[in-house]
């Protein structure tokens, strides 16, 4: 019995503020309130404040939030097998410096996965692709090896270097700059609503309390009874120490570095993947160039040879 009298009091201490805060709300809605207590300007711009930050927070988390899907710029038209899948470039590469027929070179391309499978994205399926193109090219006719095909492999072994520079990337990006700014957005911004939720609570609380002692007074605080006026103040001061506690809860959001670390993590993140990339492809770049030199000066030298001299060559 005792039990079910202290579960009826907590009910009751709980729902008739509800009931009376949402009483004021439709009123307020309606037009049909006395008075609503007004928040001070500099609440008000702090609200706008931290409003601007969580949808910041809200528009940036949702583009940047795709550097946690490693396929993200895998082009959705390719199809590739398992077996492509299988084997890093650098594996097969070695595989295929072993092979002695074309039989062999294509169990190296179609080995076994020697771990999980390789990542899905765009650089990496261009290497692979770029692989594939130089083995498919035949040796010339002389018997050396192709020059593209030489370009094509060593292409692939870059690609793939900078793909695992993009997911080196995104793991920090995901670190240090996701993890702070969902970090900001949920749990931050989150003390901040629920300060302002609290205050909201205790105005509406404040303003019903009024109206209700106003209609017992007949329409004049001045002659409440002093437990009126005393239920009134104690609502006030309520209402002050919420605001009080809101604009501090407010301040340390908009006042924190976190966010702008944050940032700068990610610029150092995209700024250490382009300068890699940039590494890498600067190391290429002239080799590809030496074999294009090459190829363009044997192909001038045998057009200046006799017909005959080809001719007699190529019989033999």
């Amino acid at each position: 019995m005792d039990k079910m009298q202290a579960f009826g009091k907590n009910f009751s201490a709980t729902f008739q503020p509800f009931a009376a805060r949402t009483q004021q709300f439709v009123k307020e809605q309606l037009g049909t309130a006395d008075e609503k207590t007004q928040l001070p300007d500099d609440y008000l711009e702090l609200e706008k404040r931290v409003d601007a930050l969580k949808q910041v927070h809200q528009k940036l988390l949702q583009v940047t939030s795709q550097y946690s899907q490693e396929a993200y710029d895998y082009p959705p038209n390719i199809r590739e097998s398992f077996n492509d899948l299988g084997r890093t470039i650098s594996e097969k590469v070695q595989l295929l410096s072993h092979a002695t027929s074309p039989t062999e070179a294509q169990a190296a391309l179609t080995a076994p996965p020697s771990a999980r499978p390789q990542p899905k994205t765009f650089n990496h399926a261009i290497a692979r692709a770029s692989l594939a193109g130089s083995q498919v090219l035949a040796p010339s006719a002389h018997g050396a090896e192709d020059p593209l095909a030489t370009a094509l492999e060593k292409y692939a072994l870059a690609m793939e270097k900078v793909g695992e520079a993009r997911l080196a990337q995104d793991a920090q990006i995901q670190s240090r700059f996701l993890a702070g700014w969902n970090t900001t957005l949920n749990t931050n911004l989150m003390f901040a609503t629920k300060a302002r939720k609290n205050v909201e609570n205790s105005r509406l609380m404040l303003d019903s309390i009024k109206a209700s002692k106003k209609a017992a007074a007949k329409g004049d605080l001045d002659h409440s009874s002093e437990d009126a006026r005393a239920e009134i103040e104690q609502a006030e001061d309520e209402f002050v120490g919420q605001t009080e506690e809101a604009v501090s809860v407010m301040k340390n959001v908009l006042d924190t570095p976190e966010p702008l670390r944050n940032l700068a993590d990610l610029i150092a993140a995209q700024l250490e993947y382009h300068k890699r990339a940039y590494e890498i492809l600067s190391e290429l770049a002239p080799i590809v160039d030496g074999l294009q030199v090459e190829q363009e000066v044997g192909h001038a030298d045998f057009h200046d040879k006799p017909i005959t001299a080809r001719a007699a060559r190529v019989r033999s």
